[in-house]
């Protein structure tokens, strides 16, 4: 074989990994927001059965994220990308840990439910799939982003995180003041808040994303800060008596 198909060769086996790597991502990704989808219609439905899956579902999203982070410390160690390819695995290696985390929230809520399925039903759980929605739309956007290297894509998708932290701040303010009107509920809207939180933070991952999708396509770093519109730290809420 010449120098020259021996180059060819090496950089088709190349591209071809990358390609892999991306592709496990997709399929993560994917797993992740099929995840969360469940988790939310086993918290509407509150079926147990259903939450148990979810969370035994979770060891598949962990294997995959571990696998993918084997295969990019030997492509690594045996190609030494530079320079886009570089920032190609890079990336690849971040965005697994993000959906990674991803799936953890997912399952987090799947548990929580399981709690909440003991207590008396609270009617602001319908307020849960909105709050879903808007993250699961912005985990696949940012997914697409990646898929399609669309920086512009990314971004837009990263602002609309402000829109997913005012829905939770109004959930939490919501939740709050039920749980003082009728002590009763306190036990199932603290489960609540625990969801919603997990689902914000499902956000805030989602948006990680987003920047290291904007990195591989730029090579720097977003150059402002993401906005936050969490307004959960400071929120007080006045006593309706």
């Amino acid at each position: 074989m010449s120098p020259s198909s021996t180059g060819e060769h090496i950089i088709k086996d190349y591209d071809t990994e990358l390609r892999r790597l991306q592709g496990e991502i997709q399929q993560m990704g994917a797993m992740a927001t099929q995840q969360l989808d469940a988790a939310i219609a086993a918290v509407q439905k509150r079926d147990d059965e259903a939450a148990h899956r979810v969370v035994e579902a979770d060891a598949r999203i962990d294997a995959m994220e571990n696998e993918l982070s084997h295969d990019v410390v030997r492509l690594l160690a045996l190609r030494q990308p530079m320079a886009r390819d570089l920032r190609e695995v890079l990336a690849a290696l971040r965005i697994a840990a993000d959906i990674e985390r991803i799936g953890d929230y997912a399952a987090n809520v799947a548990k929580r439910s399981l709690a909440l399925n003991q207590t008396i039903p609270v009617p602001l759980a319908g307020s849960l799939p909105r709050l879903a929605s808007l993250a699961t739309a912005l985990v696949r956007d940012v997914l697409a982003a990646y898929h399609d290297e669309d920086a512009d894509l990314a971004l837009a998708a990263r602002d609309r995180d402000e829109e997913l932290d005012r829905a939770y701040t109004g959930l939490f303010r919501e939740l709050l003041t039920y749980m003082m009107e009728d002590p009763r509920t306190i036990t199932p809207c603290t489960h609540l808040l625990f969801i919603a939180k997990n689902i914000e933070r499902i956000g805030d991952h989602a948006t990680n994303i987003a920047e290291n999708v904007y990195f591989l396509v730029h090579g720097t770093q977003v150059g402002q800060d993401r906005p936050k519109r969490d307004a959960t730290p400071a929120l007080v809420v006045d006593d309706p008596r």
